[in-house]
């Protein structure tokens, strides 16, 4: 399978607005209201004194009401050991695991963390003997190619009516996600004057910024090749490398970029922008949204229960706990994300995910990296 970078490795360590996540979680979900936790309700609020406090940054946390959804106190306790393989990073994954582990006594989590295609090669080479109960991905191709090898087990209904059909299947379910965005510089564009049609960029007269050796960015461009077709695909990328645009090593210095005036804009999944905000509210950066097409896929994170597992039902209801109305809204605020639960909305000056205008792929394919990296390459892409 092929490497895929920052979809499998989560942002893989470049996001240096998460470094301190493990410790702020508990002071994030204050976000979350009245809703009370399990019966621990006096483990909110008491994240350490030199964090600050959500709500009190210029990203859009402030005045959030409290979300919607099912209340961690409503699900049943978890309760035993639990093995979770987690593609997704430990700044994120690690804390939510201490809070579940802190909040439930008889609950004892064992996570290995790794990238999402190593550890689906792994699952597959442990054959039968896998402990492993629960697969956590950061993107949704992982998961189809370990549904595909049939190693997952059917969902219930109770577990799949919680997120939208076309973010799960019934061997997998979607957890956050997050769209492909451009973030534009405010002080030399408005709105209006960035194209909503991705293929319009090989005209755009500003400075463009990518990351084209970033997983993210050659999703998107994977996208490009199954609705455009190869062809166009390449004239495309041959058209903006021609054009000048420049090279960034990840989506969040894409961002900053664009930020500090280097580029116009540039081509991002959505919460760089709202992480570059989060450090510096006042920057002249905005995002906007191109319809329908390669420039506006959006992908999930998600989870499934490993068919050798013997303890299914723990494993759903683990699964359950990630879709739970503090998960979604820690998702929310502190990652950034999008929550895909309703009555919980996304951080920031944001369409929700009814007024997003997304192209009808599979998301599954979008892990096939490596024909888009030749492209790229052979496109003159600086990989």
């Amino acid at each position: 399978m092929t490497d895929t970078n920052d979809i499998d490795r989560d942002d893989g360590g470049e996001d240096r607005t998460i470094a301190r996540g493990r410790r702020r979680f508990l002071a994030a979900s204050a976000a979350v209201g009245t809703v009370s936790l399990a019966g621990c309700s006096g483990l909110l609020g008491d994240g350490d004194d030199d964090e600050p406090e959500a709500g009190l940054i210029g990203s859009g946390r402030a005045g959030r009401p409290a979300p919607g959804g099912t209340p961690i106190a409503e699900l049943p306790d978890l309760e035993g050991e639990l093995e979770v393989y987690s593609g997704r990073n430990e700044f994120l994954v690690g804390t939510m695991m201490d809070f579940f582990d802190s909040n439930y006594p008889d609950f004892d989590p064992n996570v290995r963390y790794g990238g999402s295609t190593d550890l689906v090669n792994t699952i597959l080479n442990e054959g039968s003997g896998t402990p492993a109960d629960v697969f956590f991905s950061v993107n949704a191709g992982s998961l189809g190619a370990l549904a595909a090898e049939d190693r997952t087990r059917t969902l219930s209904d109770d577990v799949l009516e919680t997120v939208r059909e076309e973010f799960r299947t019934d061997q997998w379910i979607g957890t956050s996600g997050r769209a492909r965005s451009v973030p534009y510089n405010t002080e030399e564009y408005s709105e209006d004057e960035i194209p909503s049609d991705i293929m319009a960029f090989e005209e755009f007269e500003g400075n463009l910024g990518w990351a084209p050796s970033y997983g993210s960015c050659q999703a998107f461009v994977t996208a490009m090749r199954l609705i455009e077709g190869e062809d166009r695909t390449r004239e495309w990328v041959e058209t903006v490398v021609d054009n000048g645009i420049s090279a960034y090593p990840d989506e969040f210095a894409t961002s900053q970029a664009v930020a500090d005036g280097e580029i116009d804009a540039g081509f991002t999944n959505h919460y760089y922008i709202q992480r570059v905000l989060d450090g510096s509210p006042d920057a002249p950066i905005a995002t906007t949204f191109t319809e329908g097409d390669a420039g506006s896929i959006f992908n999930v994170a998600g989870a499934a229960v490993i068919d050798e597992t013997d303890r299914p039902e723990m494993a759903e209801n683990f699964i359950r706990h990630l879709l739970s109305a503090e998960a979604q809204e820690f998702f929310a605020v502190e990652r950034f994300e999008y929550p895909l639960i309703p009555g919980v909305e996304p951080v920031g000056d944001l369409p929700t995910i009814d007024e997003l205008d997304v192209p009808d792929i599979d998301l599954t394919e979008l892990s096939d990296l490596q024909p888009t990296i030749d492209l790229m390459r052979d496109a003159g892409a600086q990989l």
